[in-house]
């Protein structure tokens, strides 16, 4: 993984040193709310229901396990002994006091990590694929290039004061595991007919209060013109975005506006004008591709994975749900489930943070991986040790064997802690979960992504969730959209509105109708999205409204 050079270093120091200064003179009163407030969003303090949350940012989503042990240490030290991985790979603290973040930046600093830009109109955490470096169906290891867009990016001056929050994510394999199409900017690592590696560019998608899909502006980029494009896509967007109205001002509601064919015209006319002034050198890329080196793997290994999945009927529905194929033999990547039943999904407690930090020494040379849905990944594990590590999990809490089911759910803080939210969503969660916990059943019903959003912004991705659900306030009362249909892979899609809005009391009920009516039309080995997508969702809003 990336090293902090001194430069890097001096710059996160100069920060924590900077905002300690304005915590302080905010605390005395020197500063008004109003003036603080941007401050303190550029370093990553949102001000929440009950206590300040401090967002951290896990670059393209790669943890040390020494950045673990530090992470575990501040949940113990300055929160309430948890900590919530979200969506964009970043981690968060929901109850820090507000006094207490400049010591959490500053130990956060002596592990290479910050809140920088987590927060606030500017380029936000760069995002990729969890099993960026590993996985078989990969072009390129997407890493470097995040890191590169990392650097440019971090406290960019022109670029600091957007007209909204803007995010950037790379997949470098055949299969987008990065949600590339529901980004501002999503980059597609392919091949052209020369056989050369580059970029395919994707503007303007984005999910929240308007989800739109991501239109190709360039079907292939050049390695070399990198930074020069995404300065050009910057510049269009930070010069003709919307500053008047906060929910038109994302770069999709301009390229909506302004249509693709005039706005690709307004990126090119720019970027022929700084093209030769940013060219990304080789040498550049080759020196950041050095810190992403493979680790010393085994050549060979044992016999006994089979026997012991014969003889484990626990381990075995483990290893098929919870791990995945290697491009190294004898290797598999292995999910941690984050989604234990009872617990808010995306939320780990301080000791299994440390006890997660120690199995990665032991058994993925040190590395942990975030993912988009909430759980983390060992990259790296030999299948040698698959049986011994399942073990250890399991007796953390961290085996569940649901990743990709559908009690797998992304789920939002929401009303339980978002100061933005209209609706529980972690309550919701536990409701669904209790109706469906049940592995045969779970294992039936096949890849099933369920996703719970408490407020319009969308945090959960509700919008391309297989089944989305998203709180609504009605007269103080909490209520549920629901969609069905939606996908953030390389088929992305935006879930169809099933009918009107259902009240708190009764949204399992509906989820699990929906199931049971999915179990009744499939055809043999068909998806729930594929069969949504054969059917429409005329089939189950009839069972659903029958009962309403």
């Amino acid at each position: 993984m990336y090293q902090y050079d001194q430069y890097d270093q001096r710059l996160v120091d100069e920060r924590v040193a900077q905002f300690r200064s304005q915590t302080r003179r905010f605390l005395q009163g020197e500063l008004s709310e109003d003036q603080f407030r941007p401050l303190r969003l550029m370093n990553g303090l949102y001000l929440q229901r009950h206590a300040p949350m401090l967002r951290v940012a896990i670059p393209y989503g790669v943890l040390s396990s020494r950045q673990l042990h530090k992470l575990a240490e501040i949940a113990r030290r300055y929160d309430k002994s948890v900590a919530h991985f979200t969506t964009r790979q970043n981690i968060q603290f929901n109850w820090p006091r507000l006094e207490d973040v400049p010591d959490i930046l500053a130990e956060l600093a002596t592990v290479q990590m910050h809140a920088i830009q987590t927060s606030g109109n500017c380029i936000r955490n760069v995002t990729s694929d969890p099993l960026a470096g590993v996985c078989p169906d990969e072009i390129e290891d997407p890493r470097p290039y995040c890191e590169i867009i990392r650097q440019w990016s971090t406290l960019h001056p022109e670029f600091s004061y957007l007209p909204r929050k803007f995010k950037i994510a790379v997949s470098g394999a055949r299969k987008d595991r990065a949600a590339t199409q529901v980004h501002d900017i999503g980059l597609q690592m392919v091949e052209n007919e020369a056989g050369e590696t580059g970029f395919e560019v994707l503007v303007g998608g984005g999910l929240g209060r308007t989800p739109i899909i991501g239109q190709t502006i360039r079907p292939f980029l050049a390695k070399t013109d990198l930074l020069s494009y995404l300065e050009a896509i910057l510049r269009v967007y930070n010069r003709f975005g919307r500053r008047d109205n906060k929910y038109k001002a994302r770069i999709k509601i301009l390229l909506k506006e302004t249509g693709i064919e005039d706005f690709t015209r307004r990126v090119e006319a720019e970027w022929v004008q700084i093209r030769q002034q940013l060219v990304l050198d080789t040498g550049e890329i080759e020196r950041v591709k050095r810190h992403f080196t493979a680790p010393e793997y085994k050549t060979v290994a044992g016999p006994g994975l089979d026997a012991q999945a014969a003889a484990d009927p626990r381990f075995a529905v483990w290893l098929r749900n919870n791990t995945t194929p290697h491009k190294i033999p004898g290797y598999r990547a292995v999910f941690l489930s984050l989604k234990a039943r009872g617990v808010p999904p995306g939320d780990i407690a301080d000791t299994q943070l440390d006890a997660v930090a120690d199995l990665a020494e032991r058994y993925s040379f040190g590395e942990v991986r975030a993912t988009h849905t909430q759980n983390l990944v060992f990259a790296d594990v030999h299948q040698d040790d698959l049986h011994e590590l399942w073990q250890r999990l399991d007796s953390i809490g961290l085996a569940t064997p649901n990743i990709g089911k559908a009690t797998d759910m992304i789920c939002c803080p929401g009303l339980d802690y978002c100061s933005l939210a209209n609706a529980s969503s972690i309550s919701v969660a536990e409701d669904i979960y209790s109706r469906i916990d049940d592995l045969d059943y779970l294992h039936d019903l096949g890849d099933l992504r369920i996703n719970i959003s408490g407020c319009m912004n969308g945090c959960a991705h509700q919008s391309v969730g297989h089944i989305g659900i998203l709180g609504v306030d009605k007269k103080g009362e909490e209520w549920y959209q629901l969609t069905l249909g939606g996908s953030s892979s390389n088929d992305a899609s935006l879930g169809e509105r099933l009918g009107p809005a259902i009240d708190k009391a009764h949204v399992a009920e509906a989820v699990e109708t929906i199931l049971q009516t999915y179990i009744e039309l499939r055809q043999d080995g068909e998806s729930f999205l594929d069969t949504v997508r054969r059917l429409g969702i005329n089939p189950f809003q009839e069972r659903v409204y029958a009962h309403h």
